[in-house]
């Protein structure tokens, strides 16, 4: 599986220590899309790069991380075919999968503690979509984005 991670200046520490997660997984490859340092960046362009891998089909989910993970989760969800999820818990990082198919897993690097980003990202990897009736769930969500876009 590849994976995509990008993080604004708030959650570059948090970037690191989940990078350090997704080594855990032998089947993962990472690409980090930055930032690498303190500077201030615009969470929407750390998005547009995480999301950009996805769409182009460089990458199967992407992680994307801001000071509270509501920018950037925000900012993603306004790409076509991006269902980011912005998740505090483990119990809706399962969720987010199973039941909605997030392809982004968003966080807040100054809301989200180094051992609850671990589980919540371990459980995000390891849950796959359960399909069936989530799945016309997520055609008619997609589908407003057909609906808004015309």
């Amino acid at each position: 599986m590849n994976i995509v991670i990008g993080s604004d200046h708030g959650a570059v520490e948090l970037k690191e220590e989940i990078k350090m997660v997704l080594h855990e997984f032998s089947d993962i490859r990472v690409k980090d899309v930055g930032t690498f340092g303190k500077e201030a960046v615009d969470y929407p362009d750390v998005a547009q790069k995480v999301c950009a891998e996805i769409i182009a089909g460089k990458a199967d989910r992407g992680i994307a991380l801001c000071g509270t993970g509501i920018g950037i989760s925000i900012a993603a969800n306004k790409i076509d075919g991006i269902r980011a999820a912005l998740c505090t818990d483990v119990y809706s990082a399962i969720m987010s999968r199973r039941h909605n198919d997030a392809n982004v897993l968003a966080m807040g690097g100054r809301v989200t503690g180094f051992g609850p980003a671990g589980e919540i990202v371990r459980a995000w990897i390891r849950t796959e979509f359960e399909g069936g009736r989530h799945a016309r769930r997520i055609e008619k969500t997609m589908a407003l984005e057909e609906q808004t876009n015309h």
